[in-house]
């Protein structure tokens, strides 16, 4: 890794530290500011290598390093485990995305899915083997689909939020 970009991921997780950080054009913002000539997209994959994720507290999304997430935030650390290995198919019907699980397994991913407060999720339906995500408005259904073939370890990884 080389100097520039190891200044750069301390400076990014500084700025995650210091205040809250909403989005990734506002931190890309912030780092110009700071001097450093980059992308949306470079502050993606900065972001993916801290391991940093958006969680809703205070109101509010934010993005969190590791070692900020307190036991509240269990459902989103442990998201991508239970949706990789409860997960077993995900479709777009309509204005929803339909998750299938093996029978009586459901409602975990469903609760797990409720806890971890995703911002483009605003709730869940689970039956035994078959879940319906309600999609907030504005959220393309093909990015939340590819979010979850990439929790799911399938698909393109480069869109998780």
């Amino acid at each position: 890794m080389t100097d520039t970009r190891e200044r750069r991921l301390r400076a990014l997780a500084d700025l995650i530290r210091a205040e809250p950080m909403s989005s990734q054009e506002e931190l890309t913002e912030r780092l110009r500011m700071l001097g450093y000539s980059l992308t949306q997209a470079t502050v993606s994959r900065d972001l993916e290598q801290l391991g940093a994720v958006k969680v809703k507290r205070e109101g509010t999304l934010r993005y969190v390093l590791p070692d900020q997430i307190g036991a509240r935030d269990w459902a989103g650390v442990n998201l991508e485990r239970i949706i990789r290995d409860w997960v077993l198919e995900v479709e777009p019907a309509g204005p929803l995305v339909v998750l299938r699980t093996p029978p009586g397994t459901a409602h975990l991913v469903a609760s797990t899915i409720d806890q971890a407060q995703m911002f483009e999720i605003a709730g869940t339906v689970a039956g035994d083997d078959t879940i319906f995500l309600a999609i907030r408005d504005g959220n393309p259904i093909a990015e939340v689909i590819r979010r979850f073939e990439a929790l799911m370890g399938r698909g393109r990884t480069d869109t998780i939020v």
